[in-house]
This record gives structure tokens, C-alpha cells and sequence, in this order.
């Protein structure tokens, strides 16, 4: 079967200035994503994560290889990208965010309301249609923002870091919701975390990626059923040994960074 996702040798070299050198931040990365599975990306900082959603998303072009998206049959957009900060409009209410993506896909008003408003209702967040993100929390301005990703309803999701700035209750709140969201849609998502936690309480597959230039080093499948519960989840004696599998991993890796960025500093 054709997968939904075919990245394949990928490189990306940015050239330098002045006197910096020019940086690799992505070598030979080839991965195969099936239709409607859950991917999460984990690795070191700077390891090329967000450039390789970037890419996906085609807001860059790599140096060599190529990451091909499968479109299907549907008129639906190829694919929607959610980002760390909420990014809504500020001038903007709820409901007019949410249904956003649909406007610029040219729906008629009423259809646009109507599809915004399910997904609204399904974040809790019906009482704040006509509420400005200025007057909602982080978490909401977060439901807020994946809202209008599922309104948008694109084939693929390429999902950065999305709850990376939210406080560790809120957090664990909102992968219950993107749980019980991706149950309803079960849409091909691409979720890049720091969180290694995060990584196994969502993916169906952890891809572990080393220090840059990027490489994919290991892969995990992760065992647990769906649906899932984020807090049961972690009670279970195979998501710490998994945990402890992928930090054996990624943990010289993670150093290694480090190291890197002390050495650059000035």
C-alpha cells in the first residue's frame, strides 16, 4: 500500500553568512507515514524537527530528497499545520478563528458556521464562541487553535510542539482531548514534541531523531490500545520501560547538543 507520507533521503543544508559556516540540519532522513496513523518526532533541540514539518508543510524546500503527501479522492485539503503558540487572530472572536480555514477554502457562511460550531462544542468552548483570544487562558487559545485545525479538516496534520508553552495539568488536559479528537477523525498527524511522555501517551509510532544534523535513529512502535487515557497510561509497567528504552536512546544525543550549544556561545 502507497503510504500517506513518503520522505525519502531528505537533506537540508542552510548556506552560511559572513563567517558562519554553512549548517546541515537534516541528513539522508527517509520515513514512511501510513493513512491515519499518529506519528510523533522526538529529539534534541535543534535537531531538525520543526524543519522537517516545515517541509511537509512546504514552507521549505529541502537541499536533496524529496517528502511527498499522497493526496486522496476527497476535495479536502491536503494538509493543515498547528503550531506552539495558538496563533489566532486577535482582532478576530472565536467562532471567526475556527472557521477561518474554511473561508479561505471558499465555503458558503452558513455550512462554515455550522462545521465551526461542532468543533467548537467539541472543545468545550461554546460559551467563548464570541469571546477575543486576548480574553481566554493559554489552554483555551490552545483548544481554540486545534478547533479550527479540525474545522479546516485537512488530509494530513503537522503538529509542532502545540502544547510545549502550556503548564503540565493543561497539558495532560488537552493530549485527553487530541485523543478523543484523532478517535472521531483518525487523521494522518505528525506530532513533533520534546516530551518523551507526550510521544508515547499519542503516537502509534515514536520516530527518535539525533542531534543535528538530523538523522532518524530508532523507532518505536507503541503497544497500547486505543482508545487511550493519559493518566491510566502511565500506571502501566510497559510505558516505563518504553520510556526508558527511548531516553537510552536519546540521551547521548540530548548531550551532545548540549554541548554544541555551549561550545557556539559566546
Amino acid at each position: 500500500m502507497t503510504p500517506k507520507i513518503n520522505i525519502d533521503s531528505l537533506q537540508v543544508i542552510y548556506p552560511g553568512r559572513g563567517r558562519n559556516m554553512p549548517v546541515e540540519a537534516l541528513a539522508g532522513v527517509s520515513l514512511a507515514i501510513a493513512d491515519g496513523e499518529l506519528v510523533c518526532v522526538v529529539g534534541p533541540s535543534g535537531c531538525g524537527k520543526t524543519t522537517l514539518l516545515r517541509i511537509l508543510a512546504d514552507l521549505e524546500q529541502p537541499t536533496t530528497g524529496q517528502a511527498i503527501i499522497a493526496p486522496d479522492e476527497s476535495n479536502r485539503p491536503l494538509k493543515g499545520m498547528v503550531f506552539q503558540g495558538a496563533g489566532l487572530f486577535p482582532w478576530m472572536t472565536v467562532a471567526q478563528n475556527v472557521a477561518y480555514g474554511l473561508q479561505l477554502r471558499g465555503v458558503a457562511p452558513r455550512e462554515r458556521l455550522t462545521r465551526a460550531q461542532h468543533w467548537i462544542t467539541t472543545m468545550g468552548l461554546e460559551r467563548f464562541a464570541q469571546s477575543y483570544p486576548a480574553q481566554l487562558s493559554g489552554g483555551m487559545q490552545q483548544r481554540a487553535g486545534l478547533a479550527r485545525a479540525f474545522t479546516y479538516d485537512p488530509q494530513v496534520l503537522l503538529m509542532d510542539e502545540p502544547f510545549g508553552a502550556l503548564d503540565a495539568q493543561t497539558r495532560l488536559i488537552l493530549q485527553a482531548t487530541l485523543l478523543d479528537l484523532w478517535e472521531q477523525a483518525r487523521k494522518t498527524v505528525v506530532f513533533v514534541t520534546h516530551s518523551i511522555e507526550e510521544a508515547l501517551t499519542l503516537g502509534d509510532r515514536v520516530v527518535l531523531m539525533s542531534a543535528r544534523p538530523g538523522r532518524i535513529l530508532h523507532e518505536v512502535m507503541v503497544p497500547f490500545a486505543r482508545p487511550r487515557d493519559p493518566i491510566t497510561l502511565r500506571t502501566d509497567p510497559r510505558f516505563s520501560a518504553l520510556f526508558a528504552e527511548v531516553w537510552g536512546v536519546l540521551r547521548a544525543e540530548v548531550e551532545h547538543s548540549r554541548t554544541a550549544e555551549l561550545e557556539m556561545a559566546p
